[in-house]
């Protein structure tokens, strides 16, 4: 019962006053299943792109982390081929950083700011990692053209 007001209350708020370039909203009848799109932050090699992500929640949330992943395919030290993102917040303690008074709005701004500033010491991408680290201006060509190709196919779709 809590997780549902809680979820309602957050959804209308992301609805009311959503943060700049964040769009969240229930798949269907139901709340535990969500959509987010997300814009590429300025100056980011991502500016371009319209990211969309899965969201499924808990049972038990607030008290566990929602379980997000990109449907749009990204190149990012710490976002997979799967979509699977590494991110501190969307893990439990003690070795992660979920707490029960993160919002859904907390942690997609989280996310925005993860393709921003990606964190190469804690990638799942190793190889795109030491290429932000060693040789950024090719990381941010593939980054750019990967996010332009996902572009284009969004609209022959």
């Amino acid at each position: 019962m809590q997780k549902c007001h809680r979820l309602k209350r957050e959804l209308s708020r992301l609805m009311e006053n959503p943060p700049e370039g964040i769009c969240c909203y229930s798949k269907g009848d139901t709340v535990n299943s969500l959509l987010a799109t997300i814009i590429g932050p300025r100056g980011s090699p991502y500016e371009a792109g319209t990211f969309q992500l899965e969201i499924e929640i808990p049972e038990r949330y607030p008290f566990e982390p929602p379980h997000v992943k990109f449907i749009t395919p990204v190149y990012h030290p710490n976002i997979d081929n799967n979509g699977r993102i590494c991110l501190d917040l969307l893990k439990m303690p003690p070795k992660g950083g979920w707490k029960p008074t993160i919002s859904l709005e907390n942690l997609l701004s989280a996310i925005q700011l993860l393709l921003e500033s990606p964190n190469v010491d804690d990638p799942l991408m190793a190889e795109i990692a030491e290429e932000f680290r060693f040789n950024r201006p090719e990381f941010e060509r593939k980054a750019r053209n990967f996010t332009q190709e996902s572009k284009r196919k969004r609209k022959r779709e």
